[in-house]
């Protein structure tokens, strides 16, 4: 993995956070002040409804929409078994396990999405600095991240930790972090024991507070950079507030000396996004079309129910032949595609479509390219092979809004759509409307509000359809344009 900087912008409304390699930006993360994410926090819900249909229920936890929780995602211990575990395997039906107005414990594990309420868990983890506890398990893992050969010693470490330090049953399970392993025992021990105390301090506010409390919340996006965003690959960590410098110092002493160690105070006269140019890349990441070194190009298309990518050729004729040229574009497309991916936060089903490739060689390199670059990714993806199509489809979890989603909204004149009627389409919706009130009211006159542009046709290009339409109607009609009004709006004034 090359080496990385964190680049930290923070405003009283707005904290941008930027990870760059080898000059490029990698990620972008930002939290407002105002629209902070849930994931993570802990709530005392009150169950609002039950849908034994999709086997799910609606929780109020005191947000604008109900929240959702699948019976997949309830906790429950096996009948004689010792090991707590999700309800994957024939779950018991929600309805015997929730009923409507009882109090729940959950914990948001998605971010509400577009239309989309959180969706939450009732199996409660807490995020430490060197371990994940989990307070109804028994179970002792190691992440995934940390080579085979060494999760057992570790695994055996941290259980006897556990188990020395509990006082009571049960004792509760812990997931041993990427960044704790190297770490002492004394460390795993203080970690084990401010994890049971944030636990005794959420289990103590669910007695004594009312359904809808928040019981628990997350770190912000500062803390949560030095917790899980530094690496051994990061070179420094630099923020361009004094005052939050302080905070996260201090913070980072406490929590994480080894990453506290990496903060710098960025005193730059230049703002802290311009030593990459990291504004002009935020704006084109919010662009369809991406271009490649090479002269090809990729268009992005998110929608709400997938993404699709599109690799084209563009102008590049480095390649001796056309083969190659293709071969070459895709497998710049790979490494460039992956980067947009995390770049722009994008989640749920993506469709990739490669150029065609002739060779079964070149499919396999360029397959194996992609994936060697998915695997960079601290978002869980997964990709397949190509299809008979030649299309390539992956996933990539998705946890919060993307960066599109975060920082624009639908035009209000296309809605969404990205397009709009024409001038004359309107102008014949118009007509038409102003036939069919004409048949059903019988006012002295009909005004058209509507755009400059449809006001201008209706005077020119139309005015003998406008002509003929007053003479069969026996109505005079007046036009009046209204700047405020987009070009598919108009109204029709009954006067």
């Amino acid at each position: 993995m090359q080496q990385q900087d964190i680049l930290i912008n923070w405003a009283p409304q707005e904290t941008r956070v930027a990870i760059v390699e080898s000059g490029a930006v990698q990620e972008l993360h930002m939290e407002r002040t105002l629209e902070r994410g849930l994931v993570g926090n802990i709530y005392l819900g009150k169950v609002a409804r039950v849908l034994p249909g999709m086997q799910s229920a609606f929780i109020d936890i005191g947000l604008e929409r109900a929240a959702f929780l699948h019976v997949a995602d309830v906790w429950h211990r096996q009948e004689g078994g010792e090991a707590p575990m999700f309800a994957r395997e024939a779950p018991e039906p929600i309805e015997r396990q929730v009923f409507e107005g009882q109090p729940i414990m959950v914990q948001v594990i998605k971010d509400p999405i577009g239309s989309k309420g959180a969706r939450l868990s009732t199996q409660i983890s807490i995020a430490g600095r060197l371990l994940v506890f989990l307070p109804q398990d028994d179970h002792i893992g190691v992440s995934q991240k940390i080579p085979a050969p060494e999760r057992d010693a570790l695994r055996k470490r941290v259980q006897a930790l556990a188990e020395s330090s509990c006082a009571q049953t049960p004792c509760g399970g812990f997931i041993l972090r990427t960044n704790g392993e190297d770490a002492q025992d004394d460390e795993l021990a203080e970690d084990i024991a401010y994890l049971r105390k944030a636990w005794a301090q959420i289990k103590a506010s669910a007695q004594r507070l009312p359904p809808l409390s928040l019981l628990y919340q997350d770190l912000n996006l500062l803390q949560r950079v030095l917790r899980d965003m530094v690496g051994e690959h990061t070179n420094s960590i630099r923020i361009d507030s004094r005052e939050q410098f302080d905070h996260l110092l201090a913070f980072g002493q406490e929590f994480m000396p080894a990453a506290a160690a990496k903060l710098q105070l960025y005193k730059g006269e230049r703002p802290i996004f311009d030593l990459y140019s990291i504004d002009q890349e935020i704006t084109k990441a919010l662009g369809k079309r991406v271009d490649l070194k090479s002269g090809g190009y990729l268009i992005i298309d998110q929608t709400e129910a997938l993404t699709t990518v599109d690799v084209n050729t563009g102008g590049f004729v480095g390649a001796r032949n056309f083969d190659d040229t293709i071969f070459k574009t895709n497998l710049e497309a790979a490494q460039a595609i992956a980067r947009q991916l995390r770049l722009r936060n994008l989640g749920g089903i993506i469709i990739v479509d490669f150029i065609d490739m002739s060779r079964d060689d070149h499919r396999t390199q360029v397959l194996a390219e992609f994936k060697k670059q998915l695997a960079r990714d601290r978002v869980k993806t997964m990709a397949g092979n190509f299809s008979h199509l030649g299309l390539v489809e992956m996933t990539r979890k998705r946890t919060r809004e993307s960066l599109a989603h975060l920082l624009c909204e639908a035009c209000p004149t296309c809605q969404g759509k990205g397009s709009v009627k024409t001038i004359r389409t309107v102008c014949y919706e118009i007509l038409r409307e102003i036939l069919r009130e004409s048949r059903q009211f019988n006012p002295k006159e009909f005004r058209i509000v509507a755009h400059a542009d449809v006001i201008d046709l209706l005077l020119e290009e139309e005015s003998q359809h406008l002509a003929g339409l007053i003479d069969f109607i026996g109505k005079p009609i007046s036009l009046q344009a209204e700047v405020g009004l987009g070009q598919e709006q108009y109204d029709i004034v009954l006067l």
